[in-house]
């Protein structure tokens, strides 16, 4: 497996991606943006990217803060978070620039593009597709749904998997509801999963630690919306065996 940091530059900021690719494996393949959740670019992430090497992807892990670094300051979190969807501009850049990364590869087929992401990282996918990246698919598991720059009709080019947990307390039924009136609008080919049982963060199995209510680990949905977004890049890039 190698594995490399990439530098790159967006927003006026130096980044910092992890790129994972199996050379064992010849020829040039579908490539997978994954986006960190809100704190930035941790092992869980690299660990997400890997798996889809392992895979048969080109996997690139996005920065959003700089140097590839994790905010250390939880408290900081959210204000950077919600500066950035104030101006979603900002974050569509950065995200587009690590796809940049992604198509470049020598080992990625640069026709063949997905992007995938993680609470705020599903957010930050999400808002890639509705500037009208040139991607396959886009995949968000448990990701805020709402957004102050709607899809125009005909602009989103990816089919489109959210993977929501019933009691998520972040992402409620009339968020859901908007999200499915604002894709229907547009005319994207999108899905939504509902996992019964599963509250945010169902994919992380560490979340317990931050003894946030409604956030917990969810196996069986871990399980099952990995599989849902594996069917989905088979849907768009024909089957890869994963």
């Amino acid at each position: 497996m190698k594995t490399e940091d990439v530098e790159y530059h967006a927003d006026g900021a130096r980044l910092v991606g992890s790129l994972f690719v199996d050379d064992a494996k010849p020829g040039k393949r579908p490539g997978v943006l994954v986006a960190p959740e809100g704190g930035g670019l941790v092992e869980l992430t690299k660990s997400i990217a890997r798996r889809l090497a392992e895979a048969g992807y080109v996997a690139f892990a996005m920065d959003y803060y700089g140097d590839g670094k994790p905010l250390a300051d939880r408290s900081t979190v959210m204000p950077r978070i919600n500066a950035f969807m104030a101006e979603p501009d900002t974050i569509r850049a950065r995200a587009a620039a690590a796809l940049a990364v992604l198509a470049a590869q020598p080992q990625t087929d640069a026709a063949r593009l997905a992007a995938t992401g993680y609470c705020f990282g599903g957010t930050t996918v999400l808002e890639l597709a509705r500037s009208g990246a040139d991607v396959k698919a886009v995949v968000g598991f448990h990701s805020g749904l709402a957004t102050t720059r709607p899809a125009a009709s005909g602009v989103v080019r990816a089919k489109i998997l959210t993977c929501i947990g019933a009691d998520d307390p972040i992402i409620p039924p009339d968020q859901r509801a908007a999200f499915e009136k604002e894709m229907t609008e547009a005319g994207v080919d999108w899905r939504m999963n509902i996992y019964g049982g599963a509250g945010h963060s169902f994919t992380n199995p560490g979340i317990a630690a931050f003894g946030m209510e409604g956030f917990a680990y969810h196996e069986a949905s871990d399980k099952r919306s990995w599989r849902a977004m594996i069917d989905l890049f088979d849907e768009a890039f024909g089957s890869m065996g994963a």
